[in-house]
C-alpha cells in the first residue's frame, strides 16, 4: 500500500479509498489512519438478517476459534490492533491509534486508540494487548494462530497507551500480520474462565454478542460505546444458520433474510431476479495431495502425470458452472502477489502417458480418498473418469468426513492420493501466510504429504525465509516466485482449481454490502436503506 488516508473520512469515502488501494505487500507502505466520527445512532427497531451456510463448529474465543461461522461473527465482535477489511483484504488501523512506529529492525511500538471500551464497559488497556498476544504465543495453549506470529519475541506495555513488540528477526509483514490477534479483556477471562468466554465473547467491535444456538442462529446487538470507524448501523443483527442449500435460497427469496452466502450455482440466475448475486474469485481451492513417502508417488513424474491427466475444464463447466478457475499458480490470479507458475497443467492425456512411461510405470492402481463436501463429491467421479481413461491406470474412490480422512488415514500415512478443499485466506491474505499454511512446519509437509526430507523442501524454506526478511517488494517477490515454481513443479500438494464464492443480497434493502473472497459475510459499514 502506498496511500495515506486522511483523518475524519466518512465511512462511504473510506470504502471508495479502500477499493482503489493496490499493492498487497506493504514494506514501506502505510495503513489507513482515522479519527472516529459522530455517526448517527442506529434507527430504533432496525435489524439485519442473514443466512449463513456453516453450522457453529467452534466457540468464539479468538484463541481457538477456527470455524467459518465463528470467525465471521468475530469480525463484528472483536478488533485487532490492525484489521483486514473483509472485502478488499487491505489492512487498516483498528485498535491502533496511528501507524505502528518502527524503532529499529526488530522493535516496534503501537499506541492504542483513545477511548476504546470492551462490551462489558471496561476500558481497553495495554495490559489487555500484552495478554492477548501472550496467550496465543503460549505453547501450553496450543493455539492455531501461534504459527502466524512466530517472529514475535516479546510484547510489553511501555505505559498505559503504548505497547512495544520485540521481534526475533526482522519481519517485513509485521503490520499486516497484526491482524491475526484480536484484543480480549484479560480481567474478564481470568474471572470467568476461558470456557465461559468461548461461549459468550466480549470484544470492542461495533456489535455485541447476545446469543448463539447451534444449528439455529447467532444474535448481535449494536454497541453504543464503540468509537472506531465502523459503528453499528442497526440495533439488532441475526444470522440464521442455514447449512441446507435449499433453506438458504428460500430464506433469501422470501425476504426472511437480506443476504446469504454460498449461493448454490444452480440457483444463482434465479436469485438475480430479486437482487444481486456476485461471484468473487477466492483463494479457496481443491487440492491434489500425494503421499510422497509411498512409491510410486515419490516420483515427481507420476505426480505430474496425474495433474496432466485431469480434465480440469470439465470440472469447471459441469460442477462449478464456470464459478472456478484452473490453478495457474499457487494463488488465484486476482491475488495482489500472483505470478504465473512455470509449470502449467492443462489437460494433456498424451503427456500423462509419456510421463508414466518415463517413470517406468506400466500399471498404476490406487485408491483416491476424498472429503464428503458436496462439491468435492461432484468433482471426484469426473476426476476418476479422466484418470481411468489413461492406459494402465485404474483408480477407485472413497469419500470420508474430513475428521476421518485426516485422523484415520492421512495423519497415519495410510493413504496414497487425496483431494480435499482448503482456504487459509480466512486468517490472512499475505503470500507468506498462504504458502506457510501447507509448506512450513511439521503438520503438512512432514506428517501429511511426506516431503520434508527433500532438497526441494529445504530450498523452499530458504526462499520463504528470504522473502519475509527482504528489504524490498521486488526482492520478496523474486524469492516467492522461485518457491512457487518449485512447488508447482514438484506438486506434492497443489491446487486443482480456485473457487469463486457467490453471495446474494437484496440491494433494495442493504446499502454498502460487498461479497467476500472468503467464507462468511461482513456487515461492517453496511446499513439498511
Amino acid at each position: 500500500m502506498t496511500k495515506h488516508f486522511e483523518h475524519n473520512e466518512s465511512r462511504r469515502h473510506f470504502m471508495k479509498l479502500m477499493a482503489g488501494v493496490g499493492a498487497g505487500f506493504a514494506f514501506s507502505g502505510t495503513l489507513g489512519t482515522f479519527s472516529p466520527n459522530a455517526f448517527a445512532a442506529p434507527v430504533a427497531g432496525s435489524t439485519i438478517e442473514a443466512g449463513i451456510a456453516y453450522p457453529i463448529s467452534t466457540g468464539f474465543d479468538p484463541l481457538t476459534s477456527s470455524g467459518a461461522s465463528s470467525l465471521a461473527a468475530n469480525l463484528h465482535i472483536f478488533e485487532g490492533l490492525v484489521d483486514l477489511h473483509p472485502a478488499t483484504r487491505q489492512p487498516y488501523l483498528a485498535l491502533a491509534a496511528k501507524e505502528p512506529e518502527q524503532i529499529d529492525d526488530t522493535t516496534w511500538r503501537i499506541e492504542l486508540r483513545e477511548g476504546a471500551i470492551f462490551h462489558n464497559g471496561n476500558a481497553v488497556t495495554t495490559e489487555d494487548v500484552v495478554y492477548s498476544f501472550e496467550r496465543i504465543l503460549d505453547p501450553a495453549q496450543a493455539s492455531l494462530f501461534a504459527q502466524f506470529i512466530p517472529f514475535i519475541e516479546s510484547v510489553k506495555a511501555i505505559d498505559d497507551k503504548v505497547v512495544e513488540f520485540k521481534l526475533k528477526y526482522p519481519f517485513a509483514l509485521f503490520k499486516e500480520r497484526l491482524t491475526i490477534v484480536k484484543i480480549v479483556p484479560k480481567a474478564l477471562i481470568e474471572e470467568k474462565g476461558q470456557q465461559a468466554f468461548d461461549a459468550h465473547p466480549v470484544g470492542t467491535g461495533p456489535y455485541k454478542f447476545i446469543s448463539a444456538v447451534k444449528d439455529d442462529r447467532i444474535v448481535f446487538e449494536a454497541f453504543d460505546k464503540y468509537n472506531g470507524i465502523y459503528p453499528a448501523t442497526v440495533e439488532k443483527m441475526t444470522w440464521f444458520l442455514l447449512s441446507d442449500d435449499a433453506a438458504r435460497v428460500t430464506a433469501q427469496e422470501s425476504g426472511r433474510v437480506q443476504a446469504i452466502e454460498s449461493v448454490p450455482y444452480l440457483d444463482a440466475e434465479r436469485l438475480k431476479r430479486k437482487g444481486v448475486v456476485d461471484s468473487v474469485q477466492s483463494f479457496g481451492l481443491m487440492f491434489l495431495m500425494f503421499n510422497c513417502q509411498k512409491a510410486p508417488f515419490d516420483n515427481v513424474k507420476v505426480r505430474q502425470a496425474l495433474h496432466y491427466g485431469m480434465d480440469t475444464q470439465k470440472l469447471i463447466d459441469i460442477v462449478f458452472l464456470g464459478n472456478a478457475k484452473a490453478a495457474s499458480s499457487y494463488v488465484q490470479d486476482t491475488h495482489p502477489d500472483y505470478v504465473k507458475a512455470d509449470s502449467q497443467y492443462d489437460y494433456d492425456k498424451e503427456k500423462a502417458v509419456a510421463l508414466l512411461k518415463e517413470a517406468g510405470i506400466e500399471k498404476l492402481e490406487f485408491e483416491l480418498l476424498a472429503t464428503d463436501h458436496s462439491w468435492i463429491k461432484e468433482c471426484a467421479p469426473l476426476i476418476l473418469e479422466s484418470w481411468n481413461a489413461i492406459p494402465g491406470v485404474k483408480v477407485t474412490l472413497k469419500h470420508l468426513q474430513s475428521g476421518a480422512l485426516y485422523g484415520a488415514h492421512v495423519d497415519k500415512g495410510a493413504y496414497e492420493v487425496v483431494i480435499a478443499p482448503g482456504d487459509p485466506s480466512v486468517f490472512g491474505n499475505d503470500l507468506d501466510l498462504l504458502l506457510s499454511w501447507w509448506y512450513r512446519g511439521d503438520v503438512w509437509p512432514k506428517k501429511r504429504f511426506g516431503w520434508a526430507e527433500t532438497a526441494e523442501y529445504a530450498e523452499v524454506q530458504e526462499l520463504l525465509d528470504a522473502a519475509v526478511r527482504a528489504k524490498s517488494k521486488e526482492e520478496a517477490k523474486e524469492a516467492w516466485t522461485k518457491a512457487i515454481n518449485i512447488i508447482a513443479r514438484e506438486v506434492p500438494l497443489y491446487p486443482i482449481v480456485h473457487r469463486k464464492l457467490p453471495t446474494a443480497w437484496n440491494d433494495k434493502v442493504l446499502d454498502g454490502f460487498q461479497s467476500l473472497p472468503t467464507t462468511g459475510m461482513s456487515f461492517l459499514g453496511v446499513s439498511r436503506k
